[in-house]
């Protein structure tokens, strides 16, 4: 598979994420492992909803000029692919049901069939303090991933990463915690 595939891709995923609300208007992150050393991956200004092959950036496991124009995230999912060998695709994304959910909950626990058939019980990782959450973010999120070995990590207060072997399948897991958490929100309001 080459680059202009996954950035063709990308741009579909990320504008129909971009729609549910998963991604915000400078806030989130999507990418797409190309080789054991380089990820396509947006850049820090990228706008979801116009989102094309200039607002992305190819980087290279080792670090150079292009990082300064990547998003905020390319650390987490660089620690994600040098983790878990099975991770393809990598996305942070704050769809606001979840979000919402987390601030009064440990476990996600879906009462939906779709939500119960695909994660049962999602526990619910709280970074405790977001003073210095970016500086150990990196490697508490593939750390944690990699020792439950769970492809999906929700965060209290912040949102969801996840990693899939393709896109579409990273949608999926996404729109299927959120659409969850709606109906848990709905069933407690």
């Amino acid at each position: 598979m080459n680059i202009d595939y996954y950035a063709e891709k990308m741009q579909k995923i990320s504008l129909s994420m971009f729609r549910k609300s998963f991604f915000g208007i400078f806030h989130g992150s999507i990418s797409a492992k190309i080789s054991d050393n380089q990820f396509l991956i947006n850049k820090k200004n990228a706008i979801f909803d116009n989102f094309s092959k200039d607002d992305m950036v190819l980087l290279y496991t080792k670090k150079d000029y292009r990082w300064n124009d990547a998003s905020i995230d390319s650390d987490i999912h660089l620690n994600i692919y040098k983790t878990i060998k099975e991770a393809k695709c990598v996305c942070y994304a704050m769809p606001p049901q979840t979000v919402a959910y987390t601030l009064k909950h440990d476990f996600v626990i879906p009462k939906d069939y779709f939500g119960f058939a695909e994660f049962g019980k999602v526990e619910i990782y709280d970074i405790k303090k977001f003073d210095d959450w970016y500086e150990r973010a990196p490697s508490e999120i593939s750390h944690y991933m990699f020792e439950e070995n769970t492809d999906v990590m929700v965060i209290k207060g912040y949102g969801i990463y996840a990693y899939a072997r393709n896109l579409s399948e990273l949608a999926k897991k996404i729109a299927i915690i959120e659409n969850s958490c709606y109906i848990l929100n709905l069933e407690n309001f």
